[in-house]
This record gives C-alpha cells, sequence and structure tokens, in this order.
C-alpha cells in the first residue's frame, strides 16, 4: 500500500501531466480564423506545440506508481533534459514563414536526436514491466542526461538571441502590418527559459521526490499562463511601429545627419513611394514591408525610411491610413459585407489588426 506521501507525489504530477494535455488539447482544437485561412503565418507553430505537450504523457507510469525506482529515474530526467530542447525549438519556429524558420530545422533534428538518445531508454525501463537497465546502466544514462542536458543549454540560449533580434527589428518602422511580427506576445516570453531553470535542476540533482513535487506545481501553472498568452496572439499580438532611426543602419544614419539629404533626392523618392505603395496599391498587400518599398525605390533604405518619415509621418502611419480609408470606402460600395471582409480587403489580416491600427493613428 502507498502512503500518503508517495500518493501527493503521484497527484503533482497528474496534476502537470493533466495541464499539458490541456494545453496540447487547447492548442488541437482551438484556431482563430484568420490562421486557418494563411496557414504559413501561424506562429509559434501550433502542431508542434501540440507534440511537445502531449510528451508528458510519457511519464505517466510515475502517476501510476511513485514508488517505481525506474519511473522515478525517468521523471527527474525528464525536465532539464527536455526542457531546454522545447523552448528553444519553440523559439526558433516562433519566426514563422516570414522569418525562414527553415534555415533552423537541422540543428533543431541534431538535438532532437540527443534527446531521444537520452531518455528512450529511461522511458522503455518505466513502461516495460521488470528493470530493463541494470543499476550500472541506469547510472550511465544520468550522466549522458546530464550531457544533453547542457548541451541543450546554449542551443536554448542562440534561440533566445535570435527571438531578441526579432523584437529589436519589430522597434523599427520595418513592418506595416501589426500581426507580422508578435512583438508583445515575444516579449513576455522569451526569457522564459531563464525563468525555468531554477524549477527544472533541483529534483535531478538532489535526487528528492519531495522537491520534484514542489517543481511540478509552478511548472503546472506556467502551463497554464502560457496557454493564456498563446491563445490570443492572433488577436491581441500588436506591433505599434515606434517611428525610430533603424539600429541596423546606425553607420549609414550617422552619415545622412552629416549631410543634408538634398530636397530634390527626397522628391522623387517621395514620389516613388506614392507610385508603389499608393497608386499600384500596394497597400492592400498585409505584410508589406519596408523593404519592398526600397527595392522598388532602387536606393538606399536610409533615404527612404527618412523620406517615410519627414513626408509621409512614417511607413507605418501613411500605409495604415490609405487602409483606413480603403476600409471606409469598401463598406460604403458594399453595404452587405462583414467587418472582418472589409478589413482583409483593405489590406488587413484581420479586423483585430484593423482596429490597433486605427486606433494607433486616432
Amino acid at each position: 500500500m502507498i502512503d500518503n506521501t508517495y500518493y501527493w507525489y503521484g497527484v503533482s504530477m497528474t496534476v502537470y501531466i493533466v495541464t499539458c494535455w490541456l494545453f496540447s488539447a487547447m492548442r488541437a482544437f482551438h484556431t482563430c480564423q484568420q490562421p486557418k485561412k494563411n496557414r504559413s503565418y501561424i506562429w509559434p507553430d501550433r502542431k508542434l506545440q501540440i507534440i511537445i505537450y502531449s510528451m508528458a504523457t510519457l511519464l505517466l507510469p510515475y502517476v501510476f506508481d511513485p514508488t517505481s525506482p525506474s519511473a522515478w529515474q525517468l521523471v527527474k530526467s525528464y525536465f532539464p533534459a527536455t526542457y531546454y530542447f522545447y523552448c528553444g525549438v519553440l523559439m526558433f519556429m516562433f519566426f514563422g514563414t516570414v522569418k525562414q524558420r527553415n534555415r533552423w530545422k537541422n540543428i533543431s533534428w541534431v538535438f532532437a536526436i540527443f534527446i531521444i538518445i537520452a531518455m528512450t531508454p529511461l522511458v522503455i525501463n518505466a513502461w516495460m514491466p521488470g528493470e530493463v537497465l541494470s543499476a550500472k546502466g541506469t547510472e550511465m544514462q544520468q550522466w549522458i542526461v546530464l550531457a544533453v542536458s547542457l548541451l541543450s543549454i546554449p542551443y536554448c540560449l542562440f534561440s533566445m538571441w535570435k527571438v531578441w533580434g526579432c523584437i529589436a527589428e519589430a522597434r523599427d518602422d520595418n513592418y506595416s502590418n501589426p500581426d507580422d511580427f508578435p512583438l508583445a506576445y515575444a516579449q513576455r516570453v522569451w526569457l522564459s527559459p531563464v525563468i525555468l531553470t531554477p524549477f527544472l535542476w533541483p529534483a535531478f540533482l538532489t535526487d528528492n521526490p519531495t522537491v520534484l513535487a514542489y517543481m511540478l506545481l509552478p511548472l503546472s501553472v506556467f502551463n497554464v499562463i502560457l496557454l493564456l498568452t498563446v491563445m490570443p496572439v492572433w488577436r491581441r499580438g500588436v506591433i505599434l511601429s515606434q517611428n525610430i532611426d533603424d539600429e541596423t543602419e546606425a553607420d549609414a544614419e550617422t552619415e545622412v545627419r552629416e549631410h543634408v539629404l538634398m530636397e530634390e533626392r527626397m522628391d522623387e523618392i517621395a514620389k516613388k513611394i506614392e507610385e508603389y505603395v499608393d497608386e499600384q496599391k500596394g497597400y492592400l498587400n498585409p505584410h508589406l514591408k519596408i523593404d519592398q518599398v526600397v527595392e522598388y525605390c532602387a536606393t538606399n533604405r536610409t533615404y527612404v525610411s527618412r523620406t517615410f518619415k519627414e513626408r509621409f509621418g512614417g511607413f507605418f502611419n501613411y500605409v495604415n491610413r490609405l487602409r483606413l480609408d480603403h476600409y471606409e470606402r469598401y463598406m460604403q460600395q458594399n453595404k452587405t459585407a462583414t467587418k472582418d471582409l472589409a478589413a482583409q480587403e483593405s489590406g488587413f489580416s484581420s479586423y483585430q489588426a484593423y482596429y490597433n491600427a486605427s486606433r494607433r493613428l486616432q
């Protein structure tokens, strides 16, 4: 008969697994309408989140028998061995196709293989009747888990660095649509591996089930908080461009400040901008970026950015004012059209994006 202490060990693990299942189920059956229509812009990767959080099912042997040594070896190793990889791969998938996430697939697969090598023997040992691993084998596997865990840390840090770069880029006047990069969401989650670290290692290092039981509570709470954060990302992820200087063109911007930009050159660029964005209706592209305008103008990005700011009030402001005007005209001409349809026909990715832009430009 299991004493009360071991009973609570099983209960704490059950709570953790249930929150993981809840996360997977919600992500599986809840997708906002806009991502359904434009699947290439779902970030972070929904299917990958479902798979990762479903992996908690592997820990069920500990729920059924918290006194099992093989189940204990599995659960105490699971968190340091997998969480850095999980966080890292989700950070990389965070970019979506707009951030060319495919380039990071190879390195992610390499680390996935490391995780599989470290965890598979422990999973088999916990799920199969009897002890598959000897005491020496279990000890060796613990060293492998430790090595893989430590190797996963730089992988995770690199992914955090890449997301931080995206956050810095999003502060620039580079995106015309609030949905092109979820700045607020990124700022909330990019430090999550650091926040989680104190809850991943204690049980592994102390070999103490009581410590694990206390670890599982904040990890379960984190699952719920992350779910609440992820679910509305398409509805409330907002980029409000700050109209600041382009950090990636700092040197060029310095040169521009040292020489007054000729009015004739500004006039020429302004005409090109109006031609591409307004006359050719470039603003109807919901993912229009300033780099596309720069390519059309065939000039330096700094000149285009400065022209936008001095002649049009900024890239974000100019493009979205055209979209807002188009929205009003469309609603007048199409009385039966829904607000969401009118927003999409006007260059917004959704009505929520229209609402956020109109509020920003009031």
